[in-house]
């Protein structure tokens, strides 16, 4: 008669109901998930319910670890080639900058004080082609402190950068010019020298000493490190520096160091840190963030919308089964259970194959780019638009952790009401009829 007391093995638990998530109660619950011919529809929703969730949840992991994965790589490359903390005159220029950038240095919490002048550019090169360039003059000593350039010098060196005859640019920008290590590159400033006819824009050539690759296409296309003796020449600025840029050990904590840097300074400075100079740009990535969890959250609540719809369906296909159930001696809340148990696993399994699906996607996200690019035959997530030359993809323990209680909570409240349904159904009308 009614299904799920065929078996006396079931029937014989029926004493133990009583019990909260009983044996007795467990076995019923996975009869009612087990596909069967008369049930095909209900199997189907399930089923799009078990698929919803676990790409909902796969879904969220891997754009949020993306996202992530965006912000520390832009943070981390824009910070390693930029100062945190920017120090600039008020009173008159960096005329005592050495002595200056040694008492900054010694502030505990900064690493490092970069002297530097700075200048537009256009860059040329012999045989043809150029375009804008932004000149950093740097000391030899302080650049090979810079990791981010240093590490990264993919042709030649920086021995003719120290001994001051010759110059480091990105690798695309030689790639865009035709130029290699060894080869001449022809800068033009604006700001030349004075003459009786007007200024005169100042057009020297350099040697290239070395090709560097920091993997942000911004910076490896329009960036030249000159000697900083050299640039003063080139700029014309003698003796000085136009601002000091300082590395710290903790970015996030550079207000506590602000009072400090002052002091050290012994003179009227102006400072910048990094927050103030990309405000606009990371606060737009934490709304997208933002946004994009909200927007991909909906994908779950579709998903626990279908378990309402197929838990209904199967309440209304078990009403017999839960009649004879009733009058058998299960009580009320054994029968609510069953349900909420039924619905509760679908959202149990489908989160725990979307987390899966998610860490294997974010593991091997840059081997998928690169099969989507074969496939198409296009540049998937191209460098000179997104300004990395990989797709990152970072997970966060307390982002994943939290996607994975927002599943499971949309996927338990989802039961409650059609088990409600199940344990109120009156067992004399259900059965009334058969």
């Amino acid at each position: 008669m009614a299904e799920a007391a065929v078996d006396r093995s079931s029937t014989s638990g029926l004493g133990q109901a009583g019990k909260p998530f009983s044996t007795f109660e467990r076995l019923v619950a996975w009869r009612y998930l087990r596909a069967r011919r008369k049930e095909a529809f209900i199997s189907v929703i399930a089923g799009f319910s078990f698929v919803g969730i676990m790409l909902g949840v796969a879904t969220l992991i891997i754009v949020m670890a993306v996202m992530n994965g965006f912000r520390t790589e832009l943070v981390s490359r824009i910070l390693g080639i930029n100062g945190h903390m920017i120090v600039q005159p008020v009173d008159g220029p960096f005329t005592d900058y050495p002595e200056l950038a040694s008492r900054l240095a010694a502030v505990p919490g900064i690493k490092m004080a970069l002297p530097l002048v700075e200048g537009q550019v256009l860059a040329s090169a012999q045989a043809g082609g150029s375009t804008g360039a932004l000149v950093r003059g740097a000391r030899a000593e302080d650049l090979t402190k810079l990791k981010t350039i240093s590490d990264n010098i993919k042709s030649g060196d920086m021995v003719g950068y120290a001994s001051g005859e010759g110059v480091l640019i990105g690798t695309r920008m030689a790639d865009q010019l035709g130029l290699r290590v060894g080869d001449l590159i022809t800068l033009t400033s604006p700001e030349g020298d004075v003459t009786p006819m007007g200024v005169n824009p100042r057009v020297k050539s350099y040697k290239i000493s070395g090709l560097f690759e920091i993997g942000m296409s911004e910076y490896d296309s329009s960036i030249i490190f000159m000697p900083l003796e050299e640039a003063q020449l080139y700029f014309n600025a003698a003796g000085l520096v136009q601002s000091i840029e300082l590395f710290v050990d903790h970015p996030d904590d550079i207000d506590a160091l602000r009072p400090k840097v002052e002091e050290a300074a012994g003179r009227q400075i102006n400072l910048t840190d990094w927050r103030q100079r990309n405000q606009t740009f990371f606060s737009a990535l934490q709304v997208e963030r933002n946004v994009m969890f909200m927007i991909l959250t909906l994908i779950v609540l579709v998903a626990a919308l279908n378990i309402i719809s197929g838990l209904i369906m199967l309440v209304k296909d078990k009403g017999s089964d839960i009649a004879i159930l009733r009058t058998m001696g299960a009580s009320a809340g054994a029968i609510m259970r069953i349900f909420f148990m039924t619905g509760a696993a679908i959202g149990i399994v489908g989160t725990i194959a979307g987390v899966l699906l998610g860490v294997l996607v974010c593991v091997n996200i840059e081997s998928i780019r690169q099969f989507f690019s074969w496939i198409s035959g296009t540049v998937i997530f191209n460098p000179q638009v997104y300004f990395l030359s990989q797709l990152p993809a970072e997970m966060d323990l307390s982002e994943t952790i939290s996607v994975v209680v927002m599943a499971l909570t949309l996927s338990f409240i989802a039961t409650i009401f059609p088990a409600w349904r199940a344990s109120r159904l009156d067992p004399v009308q259900a059965l009334r009829y058969e």
